[in-house]
């Protein structure tokens, strides 16, 4: 039976004193080198060109005031997919995912606009990514994904003017067709407007109406609903932009062939201007027009061969400043970044690598409506703006202190694992990051730099564990991979673990430079590593999790490792983290090969333990219904006390069998600590005090008990959706970091911080088994 839990914290009030990186007071930062995962979607705002906001492809928000010097990172509950200025009120801002939000404070605070939180709605977090979704008694609300935004008579509401304001949106749901609601009165009440066969790419209010493009067409739809096809192309549209001149629509659109295509008179009529630039191959993506100047307008280009004798194919930006009838490239990249362009880290990094990985071709573009010589590009891995028309360009997710040390400006989209110390040196910290691999900073955090000299090309994806010998300073080891995200579904879903490149490094500098130490260990996702601090100095035993693999053993200090799976079912467990006991056991956690609602026993993850050092395993029953372990901690005073974390299985409405769990009796018995969460990645226990427990999951919240789990409270000021866990900070007891899926690592206070001012100003339900 579904019941109702609490209330979901749907946004924060903050100031934006300490703009850059605070997250939601300037008590909580996010830490790194800034960069490193796809944004998407820059807009800026038509009032002022310093302000833009853009999304990424996880599931923060972000907003810069300051031209991208500085950004702060902002949550919506789940991912975001568009957002749109008023372009009367310099102040309002709206956001679409599941439901229509608005801030009227220039995304400092967010507020849930439709559907009505006091509409009987209700959100869900539901699969292995914790989606998002909604549902409400609102007959206007279709469910779905909001695709376009587009505002018509903006600013009226706070104006006072008769005309009210108009709000169009446009939602989408895979195999259905997309429905168009619209609002006469600024967002109180709706109306649902239209339907479109597929989904809508790009709204653009037009007097009394408002046009549409869909599918490969353009559609004229009424204020009465009626919808009027107007006009195709050749293909399907891939990206559109559009400005106004006189009482016309200019819209400027790739199709999914290639090309580039513009119409200057609402949709009617369509013409091809694809950029002729003597190239002999490639195809445009990315485009984007100035609202109010579109005449000029911006192309991303991929895989151009240019025809000059040059083999190299490059990415790029082509630009128009006569309609299309012309083009001149301002910005291009094939082996080495642009020789116009001020970059960071992510072209230092790539420089010894496949430089096709980095150099990518522009995802989205952005032009201010009021100077269309500012434009903002996102790719792959970087976030990069002109403010001279492209003469010159500066990347903007992260800033540089000296020849290899960076710090982020806000803009963090990476995956992390990790937060480990030098036991040597607490201020010689290591991030194990997915994507751009190891980084380090040798000044508590401040800045930092990538550390894998030595890993082979193919590991280098991803940092998974780091181990450090507790003797001999500079000594330690690493689990590496090329394969990113474990143990997400995604990631095995069609292909086999086995074909995975990854191992164990060795680096005797510590992290400077790392040697390759995998005799016996075949190459495969290494996704923990365990060394035994009582072994011998100079032979240390230790204990890595190959994914697929199941558990390795070395005695000679990572020189050469010995498959150790006597008692693990299955013929490709995947071992995921190793932990070990004061009393000399071992336990494995090994993830679930199932997904979706497919319940069935074999698929199910489990729990081994060890007692003769991993020559034998023995399972641990798990806590009934519970198939998704995803880690395993033991108290430090008890050794029987065991607390489980387990990612639930997923139902219609609301995931089950997630949690927290706890033994007493070394896990003959379970009980049930907490299920408010039914995505929790791990838990953490402070050794100085067992009994405070923190955890972190995929539900937008991490928490804090300080009574061995049997209360929890929320760690306020932490609101990312997708965290992984907390790590104690050593050179600050009343401090945190928390790792996360996709906004790098957030540092605050421990029992987290009431200056946060997070207010529920529109409470929805949380739906929960």
């Amino acid at each position: 039976m579904r019941r109702i839990l609490g209330f979901a914290i749907l946004f924060s009030l903050v100031t934006f004193a300490g703009f850059a990186q605070a997250p939601a007071a300037s008590t909580w930062k996010i830490i790194g080198p800034g960069g490193g995962g796809t944004t998407i979607a820059p807009v800026i705002s038509p009032h002022d060109s310093q302000l833009v906001v853009e999304h990424c492809d996880m599931t923060g928000g972000y907003v810069t005031r300051d031209s991208g010097q500085s950004w702060r990172m902002f949550n919506l509950r789940g991912g975001i997919g568009v957002f749109a200025f008023d372009p009367a009120d310099p102040h309002v801002i709206y956001a679409g995912n599941a439901a229509l939000w608005r801030s009227d404070d220039s995304g400092a605070s967010w507020k849930m606009i439709f559907p009505s939180p006091a509409r009987g709605t209700v959100e869900h977090q539901t699969g292995d990514h914790s989606d998002y979704s909604l549902t409400s008694s609102d007959p206007a609300y279709p469910g779905g994904w909001i695709s376009a935004i587009a505002i018509a008579n903006g600013g009226a509401r706070q104006k006072g003017n008769a005309s009210p304001e108009r709000l169009y949106v446009a939602f989408g749901q895979r195999g259905q067709p997309a429905v168009i609601i619209d609002s006469v009165d600024g967002g109180v009440t709706w109306n649902r407007l239209a339907q479109l066969p597929k989904p809508v790419l790009l709204l653009a209010a037009e007097g009394s109406e408002v046009i549409a493009l869909s599918g490969a067409s353009a559609y004229r739809i009424a204020a009465d609903g009626s919808v009027k096809e107007l006009a195709s192309v050749a293909s399907e549209f891939k990206a559109a932009s559009a400005g106004r001149s006189g009482d016309s629509t200019w819209i400027y659109a790739t199709g999914q062939n290639g090309l580039v295509y513009l119409t200057k008179d609402s949709g009617l009529h369509w013409g091809p201007v694809t950029p002729v630039l003597q190239q002999t191959s490639g195809s445009f993506g990315a485009i984007a027009t100035s609202t109010v100047h579109p005449e000029t307008a911006y192309a991303g280009f991929r895989g151009l061969r240019l025809g000059d004798g040059n083999e190299n194919l490059f990415n790029g930006i082509a630009k128009t400043e006569d309609g299309g009838r012309t083009w001149k490239i301002v910005f291009k990249e094939s082996t080495h970044g642009a020789d116009n362009l001020k970059g960071t880290w992510i072209e230092q990094r790539a420089a010894p690598a496949n430089p096709n990985i980095w150099f990518d071709a522009p995802y989205s573009l952005a032009v201010a409506p009021a100077d269309p010589r500012i434009v903002y590009v996102t790719d792959l891995f970087r976030s990069y703006r002109t403010l001279d028309g492209g003469a010159s360009w500066l990347e903007v997710n992260s800033r540089q202190s000296g020849d290899a040390d960076w710090t982020s400006r806000g803009l963090d989209v990476t995956t992390d694992y990790g937060v480990q110390f030098d036991p040597f040196d607490s201020k010689h910290i290591f991030i194990d990051y997915t994507d751009i691999g190891l980084f380090s900073s040798n000044d508590g955090g401040i800045t930092w730099q990538s550390s894998t000299a030595g890993i082979p090309p193919q590991w280098r994806n991803t940092t998974y564990w780091l181990a450090f010998d507790p003797a001999q300073r500079g000594l330690m080891w690493g689990a590496f991979s090329g394969t990113h995200d474990l143990p997400r579904p995604k990631m095995w879903r069609t292909r086999s673990p086995l074909t995975f490149t990854g191992g164990v490094a060795i680096s005797t500098d510590g992290g400077r430079s790392w040697q390759p130490s995998n005799a016996g260990l075949p190459q495969d996702s290494v996704t923990h590593i365990l060394l035994d601090p009582s072994s011998p100095v100079g032979s240390r035993t230790l204990y890595a999790c190959a994914f697929g693999r199941g558990v390795y053993k070395s005695v000679d200090g990572g020189k050469t490792w010995t498959q150790k799976n006597n008692g693990i079912a299955g013929e490709e467990p995947f071992a995921w983290r190793i932990t070990a006991s004061q009393d000399g056991s071992l336990y494995v956690v090994v993830a679930r090969r199932s997904e979706g609602k497919d319940y069935s026993p074999a698929g199910s993850g489990a729990v081994y333990r060890s007692t003769d050092n991993a020559e034998h395993w023995q399972p641990i029953v798990l806590p009934a219904g519970v198939t998704g372990p995803t880690g395993l901690e033991i108290d430090p005073r008890d050794a029987q006390r065991l607390y489980l974390t387990a990612w639930g299985q997923e139902a219609e409405s609301a995931d089950r069998n997630g949690g927290v769990y706890v033994s007493s009796d070394g896990g003959a018995t379970w009980k049930t600590l907490f299920t408010a969460s039914q995505h929790v990645y791990d838990l953490t226990i402070d050794p100085h005090h067992p009994d405070t427990l923190y955890i972190a999951g995929f539900d937008a919240a991490a928490y804090r008990s300080t009574d061995r789990g049997a209360h929890w409270t929320r760690i306020q000021g932490f609101d990312f959706k997708w965290g992984h866990r907390v790590i104690l900070d050593p050179n600050d007891p009343s401090r945190i970091y928390v790792t996360t899926f996709g906004g790098s690592v957030w540092h605050g206070p421990a029992a987290g911080d009431p200056r946060a001012h997070e207010t529920i100003l529109t409470p929805v339900p949380v739906a929960h088994e």
